[in-house]
């Protein structure tokens, strides 16, 4: 009788190749490529009064060093918009070369008229349709910050979002569906109208001036299900490069959830050319939280490699005490501290991958799947903590220095591994 549990050859899952036509966005040299053949680029956004300059700036060099690629920052005003150009400036004296998008509502096309020092400055422009203007006010205001971006050659992207839609176009699909011979739900017009204002918007930027490959085209909601459906249906009908995001995520694990939950099964499907997990800050908390989340998404799904991710155990009745739980974070945030250095000065350095185990059931076999791993002891185990070092058992750590024993271990590794990068 054959066995019908012989191998099979199980290929290994791989996200979908994206499709999207790539746009740049710059500032002076530095060039961030966006959809295409690009890797999924990691966004932000600041929280803090553009008026002052100073504080966005450091806030915005806090989310370019922890990894954002691209950064929005709010022109909501005379005043902020008039800040542009010197939070640029304090940028520039930082060696923060990291491209600005700036975020426009209501009197966007009037900011960028009267400010043409805030509009040279920024590196791309951001829109959302619905409120731009009402009538036929709308179509003129949202023509006139196209025709600003063509005239300063500036990327834009059409940003709708389901709680500022284009009432106009909801109406229009409404109506268009009551009359209908099997009328759909009030969820699937939502989803339609959300998809029509981002597509039609897009095709009037054409018919002004902007080419195709300078629009980027999103359709932010905070369902998990109507975001998956929204870029699905969205994708599928054009080429723009998808900026992905759960509008209004939330605060801590549920934000971190919901934007995982949503964002990673359309990556999976090769939909999306950059991402923003938009966390609400916890009360004092540091806002490069959505972009280390964002990092660890795209890295956790085999996309970028940004720094090396330690796996631990989560603990049971088997671990003698808190020690691993501690060895676990303090190699994490060890290894973050120094990537930037590391970076600079080895290739590939990134992918390294490392293990932190609490006990011997597990601890040994998933050392050796790392390139480094520590196997620490558990309760009842003999007080020894076997290090592996690509499979192989390289030296058992005891007494009380493991840790910097460990972290010592990390270091000589990397020296030793990845090949030392010429300085030019």
């Amino acid at each position: 009788m054959p066995n019908k549990f012989l191998p099979q050859g199980i290929a290994l899952s791989q996200p979908k190749a994206r499709r999207s036509l790539q746009a740049r966005v710059a500032w002076g040299d530095h060039v961030v490529t966006v959809g295409g053949d690009a890797p999924v680029r990691v966004q932000s956004m600041t929280n803090t009064d553009t008026v002052d300059a100073i504080g966005t700036a450091i806030q915005i060099k806090e989310l370019a060093l922890a990894g954002s690629e691209l950064v929005r920052i709010t022109v909501n005003t005379p005043e902020a918009a008039a800040a542009v150009p010197y939070v640029r400036e304090q940028l520039d004296k930082m060696g923060i070369n990291v491209p600005l998008i700036g975020d426009f509502h209501y009197n966007g096309h009037r900011l960028l008229t009267d400010y043409p020092a805030c509009a040279e400055t920024l590196d791309k422009f951001r829109i959302n349709p619905g409120n731009v203007g009402f009538g036929k006010k709308k179509d003129e205001q949202f023509a006139q910050m196209i025709e600003l971006a063509v005239r300063y050659n500036k990327p834009v992207r059409i940003g709708v979002n389901w709680g500022s839609l284009d009432q106009s176009v909801l109406a229009r699909v409404m109506d268009e569906n009551a009359n209908a011979a099997t009328p759909r739900s009030s969820n699937e017009v939502m989803r339609e109208a959300l998809i029509l204002s981002a597509l039609e918007s897009a095709a009037l930027a054409e018919s002004i001036g902007m080419p195709g490959d300078r629009i980027v085209l999103s359709c932010k909601v905070s369902s998990v299900q109507d975001l998956i459906a929204v870029y699905r249906d969205l994708s599928s009908r054009c080429d723009y490069p998808l900026h992905l995001g759960l509008t209004e995520a939330g605060m801590g694990s549920k934000g971190i959830v919901a934007s995982t939950a949503a964002m990673s099964v359309l990556l999976q499907e090769g939909i999306g050319d950059t991402i923003r997990v938009s966390l609400t800050p916890e009360p004092n908390g540091s806002r490069s939280l959505e972009v280390q989340v964002a990092q660890e998404l795209l890295q956790t799904m085999g996309l970028r490699a940004f720094t090396p991710l330690v796996t631990a155990c989560p603990g049971c009745g088997r671990t003698t005490s808190v020690f691993f739980q501690e060895l676990a974070s303090e190699v994490q945030s060890y290894v973050r501290e120094a990537m930037p250095q590391w970076r600079e000065q080895f290739d590939g350095v990134e992918n390294m991958t490392l293990a932190v185990m609490g006990c011997i059931v597990n601890g040994p076999g998933e050392s050796k799947h790392a390139n480094i791993g520590i196997s620490l002891p558990g309760t009842g185990e003999v007080p020894a903590a076997p290090v592996f070092e690509d499979g192989v058992k390289t030296v058992t750590l005891r007494g009380d220095n493991i840790a910097n024993e460990f972290k010592d271990i990390i270091d000589r590794y990397v020296a030793r591994t990845y090949q030392r990068k010429v300085l030019v």
